[in-house]
């Protein structure tokens, strides 16, 4: 701040106090011009402060202190195990979360991705397979034993001074399904796994998926029993006028190799058993269903319809139809159409967890990922089931 010049006034003789007052002005004015200094600064610096301050809180700028997202750090170790075969991570999740299902086996080989296994189950279960209309139990031992009671309990009428007669007792009958290991074995160049842009979890559990969907598929229909599961179709199957527990009825279609008569249709709807037909399905494949697709009944009717809404399956008689590939096609003495209440007709037993095996030394320069899933299947209730026998009877 300046000094305040004397006024010419003051050598005239200007009283003090005048003199006093004018230099008081004056310091007043120049306090105030540094006070609007002071404030337009702090202005400034107010303003940048606010134009930084939504700088950092833009969608475009990650927040210093964002929550951790709980699937990152597992997507993370996954792939650095596909990568690089590190596992270090994975141990560490499965220590620190049990509840992600990460296991290591007692060798340290095995790791499970519980990410990929959840994808997997849910391709499988939408594929049109037994699996997706059959019971699907989730189990940690070696096989599942399904209780059937095959018999009925016996009764009769009585007076009031009749001594009452004993009754026949129902059995009960016992049927173990084992669980099979069930493997794919996809391969990828260390080159497509070292591009950090690659989706590998994605493009595993697809083909997974696909491979273990085939396999599945035809097991549940055709297997024989020694190291997959028990096909309905591998059975011993005998008309069903002549039918007994421990085998499959099926019904004539009234033509060798070929189906005419709308007939045999109504008979193998009917030749199942009224408490099984409430949730009854018919099973068959492309070729077959094409087939049928052509049948009417006496007054011009196609006996086959569409779903009236998007993913609601075909219908024929009013019961919905899965049609599975792995059903053989229309042929002499042929199996190729299925009936029942399958839910209760057919057991998959599975392991719900998937384990994955990475392997760099056999197929060099790519990488092996060997995954395995325990699974087993056979026919639960053989009431339940019904076939159609492309033959004459």
């Amino acid at each position: 701040m300046s000094k305040t010049e004397p006024s010419a006034l003051a050598g005239k003789g200007m009283p003090l106090v005048q003199e006093v007052k004018q230099a008081m002005t004056g310091f007043v004015s120049e306090f105030k011009g540094f006070q609007d200094q002071i404030q337009t600064k702090l202005q400034q610096t107010e303003e940048r402060l606010t134009m930084l301050d939504r700088k950092s809180t833009m969608a475009a700028r990650p927040h210093l202190a964002a929550a951790t997202d709980a699937g990152a750090p597992h997507q993370k170790a996954f792939n650095s195990y596909l990568r690089s075969g590190e596992d270090e991570g994975l141990r560490g999740l499965e220590l620190e979360a049990k509840g992600l299902s990460t296991a290591v086996n007692a060798d340290g080989g095995y790791l499970v991705d519980p990410q990929t296994s959840e994808t997997v189950s849910s391709i499988l279960n939408s594929s049109a397979s037994i699996r997706s209309i059959a019971s699907v139990v989730h189990v940690e031992a070696t096989s599942y034993d399904v209780l059937i009671d095959t018999t009925d309990v016996g009764a009769g009428w009585a007076d009031e001074t009749s001594a009452t007669v004993e009754t026949a007792t129902p059995q009960i009958d016992r049927i173990s399904i084992p669980l099979h290991e069930l493997s794919a074995l996809p391969k990828a160049s260390q080159r497509l796994l070292d591009d950090s842009a690659f989706d590998i979890e994605s493009w595993l559990a697809g083909r997974i998926a696909d491979k273990f969907a085939r396999a599945e598929a035809d097991a549940f229909i055709n297997g024989d029993g020694l190291d997959k599961p028990t096909g309905i179709l591998t059975k011993t199957t005998v008309d069903n006028g002549v039918w007994t527990w421990g085998n499959i009825g099926y019904v004539p279609s009234g033509a060798i190799g070929d189906l005419t008569d709308v007939d045999a249709i109504v008979d193998l709807v009917y030749a199942l058993g009224a408490q099984y037909r409430a949730n009854a399905t018919f099973v068959m494949n492309s070729k077959t269903a094409g087939l049928v697709r052509k049948m009417k009944d006496t007054d011009g009717r196609f006996m086959w319809s569409d779903g009236l809404a998007a993913g609601e399956p075909a219908r024929l008689m009013g019961y919905p139809v899965v049609v599975a590939e792995d059903m053989p096609d229309a042929a002499a003495d042929s199996m190729s159409i299925a009936f029942g209440d399958f839910n209760a007709g057919y057991t998959v037993a599975e392991r719900p967890d998937l384990r994955v095996l990475r392997d760099p030394f056999s197929a060099k320069p790519h990488v092996l990922f060997y995954a395995t899933k325990r699974v087993g299947g056979d026919v639960s209730d053989f009431a339940a089931i019904k076939l159609m026998k492309f033959a004459v009877s």
